[in-house]
């Protein structure tokens, strides 16, 4: 999908794509003040944000901890441990043909699972049970090929979105999603089998991230059947090859700072799915956040 860089003057009214049992458990209310998306144009919206219709690959890899570490925004968040001096690095693709008072568009989520001043950083079980209040996950890149959703993720939860043409399409049985610069360079390509083993998902998680002098904390959820696939091998062996390279980083500014992760080219695990429901809410009121930014 190409970048969108136009801002309409009126939003979608299209409520009546999102009355499944999903997005019943929301109440939808509108922001606390308008946002300024142009010099022409700002707007109210609701919250949370709906989406529909949803198609999403992800992919899981393991990358070294102490670059994860190094990308973190405070010495006290830390990335969960793995084994063999890991962390994982989690790359989820979405195709958003249907978006509450938003015209459709792609993104690409890169984020490391966290814990925000951990007690103890306990390895691996964060990602397991859903005990952890302080787990969640920092998004350190999010292209998307919406400039409006750019603005959005930028001043309301300080996002570090950047408008970016991303392709979503088929090759043989696997999907394929291509993020590339604004020069045209492709710098990340992403191949996940379409095909797996059909487990449901129906889960609420935090993101964390920044603006201004505050760490925010805002609660994305969503329900889906996945194709799932599982490399559990790799929490043991480092000397894993993939069939195929499902993973390519380009040598252009974007795709060398994620070479710097230190990235398996195996992958850890495998996610697709179509016809997703999701939403993502606003920050949390009521989040204190235990550390503070100079």
């Amino acid at each position: 999908m190409k970048p969108n860089n136009e801002i309409n003057a009126e939003m979608p009214n299209n409520t009546e794509l999102f009355c499944n049992e999903f997005y019943r458990r929301y109440s939808l209310r509108p922001a606390p003040k308008p946002l300024k998306i142009s010099d022409e144009v700002s707007r109210t919206y609701q919250f949370p944000t709906f989406y529909g219709d949803v198609s999403c690959a992800i992919g899981i890899f393991m990358c070294s901890y102490a670059k994860a570490e190094a990308m973190m925004l405070h010495p006290q968040i830390k990335p969960i441990k793995m084994t063999r001096g890991r962390s994982l690095v989690i790359f989820s693709c979405y195709e958003y043909k249907n978006v509450h008072e938003i015209g459709p568009y792609n993104e690409i989520a890169m984020t490391i699972p966290v814990m925000v001043k951990p007690t103890v950083n306990v390895p691996v079980l964060p990602m397991l049970l859903p005990i952890f209040k302080k787990f969640g996950y920092f998004v350190f890149s999010m292209p998307v090929t919406s400039l409006e959703n750019r603005i959005r993720g930028n001043d309301i939860w300080g996002l570090p979105k950047v408008v970016q043409e991303i392709d979503i399409s088929t090759d043989g049985d696997d999907c394929v999603t291509t993020g590339k610069e604004e020069s045209g360079e492709t710098y990340f390509r992403l191949r996940v089998p379409k095909s797996g083993n059909s487990t449901h998902f129906d889960v609420v998680s935090n993101l964390y991230s920044r603006l201004g002098d505050d760490l925010l904390q805002s609660e994305t959820a969503f329900k889906a059947d996945f194709n799932v696939n599982k490399y559990m091998k790799m929490l043991v062996s480092s000397s894993m090859q993939p069939d195929q390279p499902y993973l390519t980083l380009g040598d252009s500014p974007s795709g060398k700072a994620l070479q710097q992760l230190d990235i398996d080219p195996h992958p850890f695990q495998f996610r697709y799915a179509t016809g997703m429901s999701a939403c993502f809410d606003l920050p949390n009121d009521s989040f204190q956040s235990p550390i503070k930014f100079n």
